[in-house]
């Protein structure tokens, strides 16, 4: 009876295991986002494309886009209403610029704060860096990328692209998403990050 038991212990052990997918993903980036989007109680996903969720499409990761920029603070900048997807219109303060090279060409991005997000305690050091690129409408999303940042320490700040993702908006148009500001377009092809949402 108990060679039974222990049979049944050990059957049901290795079906769970069997149940239990690992996440999708070959960065600790994608394996979080993709993880997020698979949780119903945080993903962005409609219902339907839930039920058939495995994973996003990404970009190879490719350090190319793992830039060093220089941070310029921007001071005594007006706290202006950005534009989103829907009628609300939160307030950003344009935070510094950034300037990089890719492949040795010169860019440069405007990095944003949203002035309701840092009163929160979690949010504090966040800032925003939305962008458009010239894979837009084809193998990104047409509306632009995000990327998340913190508030650097000196004057300069990492920028890893193979972490820029979709406005919730990508997925499901009941999110209200900030659009993109036309000053933060790149005239070349980003090539990394999350790319557009099949569903």
């Amino acid at each position: 009876m108990r060679h039974i038991f222990l049979l049944l212990l050990l059957v049901t052990a290795l079906s769970c295991a069997q149940d239990k997918v690992p996440v999708a993903g070959e960065t600790e980036f994608q394996r979080e986002i993709n993880s997020e989007y698979k949780d119903a109680s945080k993903s962005p996903l409609k219902a339907k494309d839930l039920k058939t969720f495995k994973g996003l499409d990404f970009f190879k990761f490719d350090s190319t886009f793992v830039v060093q920029a220089v941070f310029k603070r921007t001071p005594n900048e007006d706290v202006f209403k950005m534009k989103t997807t829907t009628s609300r219109l939160p307030e950003y303060v344009k935070y510094g610029i950034v300037s990089f090279e890719i492949n040795g060409k010169p860019y440069e991005l405007n990095i944003y704060q949203n002035q309701g997000l840092i009163k929160e305690e979690k949010y504090k050091d966040y800032l925003f860096l939305p962008f458009l690129d010239n894979t837009n409408g084809e193998e990104s999303y047409g509306g632009g990328r995000y990327i998340d940042m913190n508030l650097p320490e000196g004057d300069t700040i990492e920028i890893d692209f193979n972490s820029a993702y979709n406005p919730y908006c990508a997925y499901n148009e009941k999110y209200s998403c900030p659009i993109v500001p036309r000053e933060n377009y790149l005239d070349l092809e980003v090539r990394a990050g999350v790319k557009k949402f099949h569903d």
